[in-house]
């Protein structure tokens, strides 16, 4: 407990303990800093406790339900399976305790101070940080803001009673009859189709030209016959209306087409994106942190603030919100208050939605390389011509390579399929090398993997592929 306003002293101050902040937190302390470490709610962050993992989680569970149902293609017969959903909660929950954990065992063995609580900062270099048991004042040398962001709400479905962000999505108490999503982006479009995997009725509502608009048109179609075949009623071109719900259900009135269209269901899931969490009491304010017009932090390429010795990272910043984006910023931060030349390089974040099928990719699509002016060459190879994907009974999909078509260096790379989220992470080591179409091509990949699909892709593009015929 500390007494009227002595100040403790701290090297690096970091607020929140997300994957930005527990990581900014413990490379600070590895390069020799004392630094403290705040969050208002829990280790982790949204990504462990409400947010990546528990979802992959649920995702992973609705695909173990999905092939025991389709084992007898394989000659497994093993009955009508059923779901239990407390056990399939209980397994999420597990999942997020583990990892979690983990996390707090490496903020100790690191020697960071964590404090539960808020952080309202007083000037420049102090900050007063606060729960319902105490408010200790700090002085700090350095600090990295890594607050994250929440789930966007919209006025006409205010969450609450049937209407549900993300974070309630992944804890309900019974798995739902019956499901409207409004946001066809990568979070609802993961959440939608696990619960459509477990027997949900699951309904759309997308107000793009397509689903999964940040992606390659080509992988957004290969999800959208997916969840046709599923029997998910995607509406694109969309645009919901209101809600009017009861303690049973909620109905949902939306346009398309120029025609109203109402839809019933047990929940609403509003997935319409994520706002930086940069206002509130935190007081950027008030120590003059610059802002954009979008509420996220200005910084320059080491992620520092226009206030030299306060850096921030993440969902606050611009640029993609994912979680690795922060973890690699986490790191960037942290070395430049070590004076170390570190600086961000954006070439390489993969973005990948835990679909079916996945969809994974770093670097330009083909468009985006030709909007820069390259001329490109593409290399497309099929999983239904790779013996390990239709040995796994996951023949559909694709593997695209971008490369220029005057040096054959890669510049970008594109998967749908089974295993994308791992696959892309070789493409993005390519790219980040500076490797050429040859390199890929010439690379001796393991056989019978989907990997090989990589190699094969390259040779695609060199104009003399084995294993396909390119007319």
């Amino acid at each position: 407990m500390v007494v009227g306003d002595a100040s403790l002293d701290i090297d690096v101050l970091v607020i929140g303990a997300g994957p930005g902040g527990y990581v900014a937190a413990i490379r600070a302390a590895q390069l020799g800093f004392s630094v403290l470490c705040v969050d208002k709610q829990y280790v982790g962050g949204v990504c462990l406790n409400v947010g990546c993992i528990p979802s992959k989680a649920l995702i992973s569970a609705a695909h173990q339900y999905e092939a025991v149902k389709h084992a007898a293609q394989f000659g497994i017969e093993a009955g009508e399976p059923s779901v239990n959903w407390a056990k399939v909660q209980e397994h999420k929950n597990s999942v997020v305790s583990k990892m979690t954990g983990g996390v707090n065992a490496l903020l100790k063995g690191n020697k960071v101070q964590f404090f539960s609580g808020e952080v309202m900062f007083i000037n420049e270099h102090e900050a007063r940080v606060f729960n319902e048991q105490e408010s200790p004042r700090y002085r700090f040398k350095h600090c990295i803001i890594a607050t994250g962001s929440r789930p966007i709400e919209l006025k006409a479905f205010p969450f609450g009673g049937r209407i549900l962000s993300s974070t309630e999505a992944l804890s309900l108490p019974e798995r739902p009859q019956s499901l409207v999503v409004i946001g066809g982006g990568y979070i609802g479009i993961e959440l939608g189709q696990m619960y459509a995997k477990f027997g949900t009725k699951v309904t759309v509502i997308e107000g793009a030209d397509t689903i999964l608009p940040g992606f390659d048109p080509e992988m957004s179609r290969l999800v959208a016959k997916k969840l046709a075949s599923s029997n998910v009623d995607v509406y694109t071109g969309a645009q919901a209306q209101s809600a009017e719900q009861t303690d049973k259900d909620v109905t949902v009135t939306f346009t398309v087409g120029g025609e109203e269209k109402k839809v019933t269901a047990d929940y609403l899931l509003v997935t319409v994106g994520r706002r930086p969490n940069t206002d509130g009491e935190l007081g950027l304010d008030l120590i003059g942190i610059k802002l954009t017009d979008r509420g996220l932090v200005e910084v320059d390429d080491q992620c520092r603030t226009n206030i030299p010795h306060i850096y921030a990272i993440g969902d606050i910043v611009p640029g993609p919100a994912l979680a690795h984006k922060a973890t690699y910023e986490a790191k960037v931060a942290a070395e430049a208050i070590a004076g170390l030349p570190s600086k961000v390089d954006y070439r390489c974040i993969p973005a990948v939605c835990f679909s079916d099928p996945e969809c994974a990719s770093v670097g330009l699509t083909d468009a985006e390389a030709k909007a820069q002016g390259y001329k490109t060459k593409v290399g497309r190879f099929s999983y239904g011509a790779n013996g390990r994907a239709v040995s796994l009974g996951a023949a559909e999909g694709f593997v695209k390579l971008v490369a220029d078509a005057e040096t054959g260096l890669l510049l970008g790379a594109q998967v749908a399929g089974h295993e994308a989220s791992n696959l892309i992470a070789e493409m993005g080591l390519a790219i980040e090398m500076g490797a050429t179409l040859e390199d890929v091509a010439l690379t001796i990949h393991a056989h019978p993997t989907l990997g090989e699909m990589v190699m094969e892709a390259a040779e695609v593009a060199l104009g003399h592929p084995i294993h396909a015929i390119v007319r």
